[in-house]
């Protein structure tokens, strides 16, 4: 089964109003575990980035993708994935910000993928994918409490629906949702942050 190339006849998915309150809202303070194994705090990201840089006074741009979850080459889809509108395609969506990931470095921008798998688990696909930046867990859905984010429901599991959300300086100005074709996604992510 191949992840990375997307089956033609997938559902596209449409704006249902899910994310339409979250410009202006500050990344929330939590903590959600990376890959690297430390925790993270979506809330201070723009303080560190800000400390790192020379100059200090450059706008940061923070980007988290949100997913359902990423697959694995040896393990089935869950029944019907591929019929929920807007589930498949984390892998596409991934590598796209892979592929990206110095370009948006040089556009001051920090990325992250989330989603609420568990920290193990995500550690197989950043190693599997080769991505330069850390996934975070957030397996008790504390993105979604904090800034009411969108989700559906397959097997008991309770998944993100997939957005982008962009902040500068902690605060989010930019939000991409629903997000289709996924590949496409950190092409569109690089187009508005150099014309923004």
């Amino acid at each position: 089964m191949s992840l990375e190339k997307l089956p033609d006849d997938l559902p596209v998915p449409q704006d249902d109003g899910g994310a339409d309150h979250l410009l202006s809202m500050p990344l929330p303070d939590l903590s959600l575990m990376a890959t690297s194994g430390t925790p993270v705090n979506p809330g201070t990201l723009h303080k560190i980035s800000t400390m790192a840089s020379d100059s200090g006074s450059a706008s940061h741009a923070t980007v988290i993708y949100i997913y359902p979850m990423t697959g694995r080459p040896d393990t089935p889809l869950p029944p019907g994935w591929n019929d929920i509108p807007g589930a498949r395609g984390c892998t596409p969506q991934s590598c796209s910000f892979r592929d990206h990931f110095m370009e948006l470095q040089q556009l001051n921008t920090t990325v992250y993928g989330l989603s609420s798998q568990s920290t193990e688990y995500q550690r197989e696909a950043k190693a599997r994918l080769h991505l330069p930046f850390e996934l975070l867990s957030d397996e008790q859905l504390a993105m979604k409490q904090a800034l009411r984010l969108p989700t559906f429901t397959t097997e008991n599991n309770e998944l993100y629906k997939r957005l982008t959300l962009i902040a500068i300086d902690g605060i989010i100005a930019k939000v991409f949702y629903p997000v289709f074709p996924p590949g496409q996604n950190a092409n569109d992510v690089v187009a508005w942050l150099t014309n923004k």
